[in-house]
């Protein structure tokens, strides 16, 4: 019988300090321990312990040198967590904030994201306390081929292949994949996000916010409801929040927020058009990100230093970072009317919001389902790399569409309680665990 405090006990000695890892493992242990007891040979081939242990942690300096010849160095990771149904497959965030507890709950989090996606994909993820803002575009480059000259040896096509996540856009994807190439000598998919004319997929940028929504429609759908006409309030002014804007807008909804670290914005009217356009430019800003927007759109109201969350709305999808959310915006939203919280950010709702959540009816949706289309875009990339062919955007945002609808429906599978209800944390969990887990069983204790 699974012990889940004994176990997280043992787990926090082995790694003190690291709270967000910690977060993600209870979160997993808590859903799937009724299904992990009721199989008995995962205990006996000690599964969760094995399960909750990276396979590789991998550490590394990465001098490099700005523009006014000084040196300095960052240190650089690579996560390598599960690959029992797959290669490893995961991000790489640069920002300065970055630090292992914070890796190791991505990679851990990757595992079950890509088992949901049915796509054949491991978890890790990766990166650097390197802060790419106020750098120039040669500091960058600089920057990602230090980086690239020592994790080129833990990566390949069937082995580990990297993608972008906060701070590594196409850019930083382009250097590295430049340094890469150099270094191994081979054209091949070893990363994702590459540009559409060397190798990336279309509609690559867009996915995660796709993904979103996609499932979002399929929430409503069976509720006997449409996305068409809500409000929905976003944090984040990035990609995934770009990308939900534009497809939500598309179905009909009104996004009526976007943030960043200096604010955020409400627009009444919904951001739209022009306003979507214009969030990508937002991100070249090193200090205020929002403020500018309002200064553009003079008809939008901006509230520095405050979160998105105190206003009304019908959806809340936080797009930023993990732990975003906590118990004091859950209140706000629950006050306010809010019927769906859906997580596009990786882990971005607090325990305590989440457990608010639940208490108040709110239908909440856990990022390892909600956000998958990302990485299952980027493994519709490997595919086409694999191939040596590329689909047209239309192809391949029907199977985007197509993978989003069957995570729905594997939620649905696995979290529909006695009552009717659906608990999608769940439903995510579970599902993601018995893939992972059972591969593991079949391959033996290696």
């Amino acid at each position: 019988m699974m012990n889940i405090d004994r176990i997280l006990l043992d787990l926090e000695k082995r790694n003190p300090g690291e709270k967000e890892f910690m977060q993600a493992v209870r979160e997993v242990l808590e859903s799937i321990e009724d299904v992990y007891n009721e199989n008995q040979h995962f205990e006996a081939l000690n599964i969760i312990e094995r399960l909750v242990e990276p396979d590789r942690v991998l550490s590394f300096k990465v001098p490099w040198t700005d523009d006014e010849g000084k040196i300095h160095v960052n240190r650089g990771y690579r996560v390598q967590f599960n690959n029992a149904i797959g290669p490893y497959k995961g991000g790489l965030r640069f920002h300065p904030s970055l630090n292992l507890s914070i890796l190791k709950f991505l990679a851990f989090e990757q595992v079950f994201k890509n088992s949901l996606t049915s796509l054949p994909m491991g978890g890790a993820k990766g990166g650097s306390d390197f802060d790419p803002k106020g750098k120039s575009s040669a500091e960058i480059m600089r920057f990602c081929q230090s980086f690239m000259l020592e994790l080129w040896k833990l990566i390949g096509p069937d082995m580990d292949v990297p993608a972008g996540d906060i701070g590594v856009g196409m850019k930083e994807i382009g250097y590295l994949y430049g340094m890469y190439k150099k270094l191994s000598g081979n054209h091949n998919g070893v990363l994702t996000g590459k540009g559409i004319n060397w190798g990336g997929s279309a509609i690559r940028p867009e996915a995660t916010g796709y993904g979103v929504v996609y499932f979002i429609t399929e929430m409503l759908r069976m509720r006997g409801d449409s996305i068409e006409g809500k409000r929905i309030a976003i944090s984040g002014f990035g990609n995934v929040a770009w990308g939900v804007a534009k497809k939500a807008t598309e179905l009909g909804a009104k996004i009526i927020t976007i943030s960043g670290p200096d604010g955020y914005i409400y627009d009444s009217q919904g951001v739209s058009g022009d306003k979507i356009d214009y969030m990508l430019e937002l991100r070249i800003s090193n200090d205020d990100i929002v403020k500018p927007y309002s200064y553009e759109f003079t008809e939008v109201e901006y509230n520095p230093n405050k979160k998105p969350w105190e206003e009304p709305c019908d959806i809340a999808i936080p797009c930023a970072i993990q732990n975003e959310m906590d118990e004091a915006d859950a209140e706000r939203l629950i006050k306010n009317g809010c019927s769906y919280v859906c997580e596009a950010a990786n882990m971005p709702c607090t325990r305590g919001a989440i457990d608010l959540f639940r208490k108040s009816g709110i239908i909440f949706a856990p990022s390892k389902a909600v956000n998958a289309g990302g990485v299952s875009a980027s493994g519709l990339e490997m595919s086409q790399n694999a191939m040596k062919y590329s689909w047209t955007p239309e192809e391949v945002d029907k199977k985007l569409h197509q993978i989003m609808k069957n995570i729905h429906s594997t939620c649905v599978k696995y979290g529909t309680q006695t009552d009717g209800s659906v608990d999608y944390v769940k439903g995510a969990n579970i599902a993601g665990f018995l893939k992972v887990a059972n591969a593991m069983v079949d391959q033996g204790v290696i």
